[in-house]
């Protein structure tokens, strides 16, 4: 007799830390593998594409029927399908709703749950807390860029809005490079920065050199690493955060997973432009409407505009890929400023979450549920 019972497990966040979500040096490492697998394409995300970042749920501003939520700041929900293959061979969604105003009701903006399938049958493995494990891959892909990019000697680091974004990039930063000694911080609120230097003392306390500082300008120059991650209104570029090359230390790096702006001539003639998946800003450029910087505020995407408008050529982008399997040198020339573009990918939600599920299984960790024994309507 066929076997149709179906089983899987339910992680909550405090399953999710036993099973070692936040094991930062071990997630950089599984986005390093993430990123070859990419590159040699044993992946699929949305879209006829394949490299969609997910579909989108928006609302009017003003809805005809009452019960419709409306238009509002980061007011949206997502679903983020993909599979992963080699060692991960896995099939998941991240599914989330967010909306500015949870913060008000003590909720993070965004709600995050990730499932897990098999590949096959598509019958669920896991269903899994996923704002922990979203905001580990989230800062582990910069890790994966400053282990190749950054100077081994690198001492300061540059944190340009200290949210939950900017922790668990410095976290990866710190597995990478241990040898940071300085922090500067630039936030826009005191509670914010209070929040991240807390941090610092709690998980860095050898870190003894923690500036607060007053302007962009201050915190990029003679940083070795700069992690960009302000929530800021899109629409219109001028309001993003802006870098001018004057204030970039030679060699420096500048980690971009959210909003920032550099002057057009910068961007075309001395920096190096990186992306995580240079396809991922392709089809952004492709569903979005032409200038899509407008709505997507990170800098590989103005690069695509710049495409488009005949003044840059993709052979002038490279892609974190191609550097992990040797197709184009680490380095193209010494102390060049690497500009890194994080857009954020569902394979990165499958990749760490396949390893915490499947330490939740060896150490026997979560809460077993029942699909059915026998389908109803096989």
């Amino acid at each position: 007799m066929k076997e149709t019972k179906i089983d899987f497990i339910y992680l909550s966040e405090e399953d999710m830390i036993k099973a070692g979500v936040k094991d930062m040096a071990g997630c950089v490492d599984a986005m390093e593998e993430m990123f070859k697998l990419l590159k040699v394409g044993d992946y699929r995300m949305g879209g006829s594409n394949g490299n969609s970042h997910g579909v989108m749920v928006t609302f009017p501003e003003k809805p005809k029927f009452p019960n419709m939520p409306k238009d509002g700041p980061d007011r949206r929900f997502m679903a983020m399908p993909a599979y992963l293959g080699g060692k991960f061979d896995m099939t998941g969604m991240k599914w989330y709703g967010s909306n500015t105003e949870n913060k008000s009701k003590g909720l993070p903006r965004s709600i995050l749950m990730l499932t897990l399938n098999d590949k096959d049958t598509g019958a669920p493995l896991a269903y899994m807390s996923a704002n922990i494990l979203s905001a580990y891959r989230t800062g582990a892909v910069p890790g994966v860029g400053i282990r190749y990019f950054s100077k081994e000697d690198s001492k300061v680091v540059g944190i340009i809005g200290p949210g939950v974004m900017s922790k668990t990039a410095f976290a990866s930063t710190m597995a990478v490079r241990s040898g940071i000694e300085t922090v500067k911080i630039k936030g826009r609120s005191l509670k914010s920065i209070n929040s991240f230097i807390r941090y610092l003392n709690e998980d860095y306390p050898k870190i003894k050199d923690i500036r607060v500082v007053e302007t962009i300008e201050d915190t990029v120059r003679e940083s070795d690493i700069v992690h960009v991650a302000t929530s800021s209104p899109t629409g219109n570029p001028s309001e993003y955060p802006y870098i001018n090359e004057a204030w970039i230390k030679p060699g420096a790096l500048l980690c971009c997973p959210a909003a920032a702006r550099f002057d057009d001539d910068f961007i075309l003639n001395r920096a190096r432009t990186v992306t995580d998946n240079i396809e991922l800003y392709e089809a952004w450029a492709e569903e979005m409407v032409y200038p899509a910087y407008n709505t997507i505020p990170i800098p590989a995407v103005r690069c695509m505009d710049l495409i488009k408008e005949g003044k840059m050529t993709r052979n002038q982008i490279d892609d974190l890929g191609d550097v992990l399997i040797g197709k184009i040198p680490i380095k193209r020339k010494e102390d060049e400023v690497v500009i890194y573009s994080v857009g954020g990918m569902p394979i990165e939600d499958v990749a760490w979450g396949t390893i915490v599920y499947r330490n939740a299984i060896e150490k026997g960790i979560g809460v077993k549920l029942n699909l059915w024994n026998v389908p109803e309507l096989a």
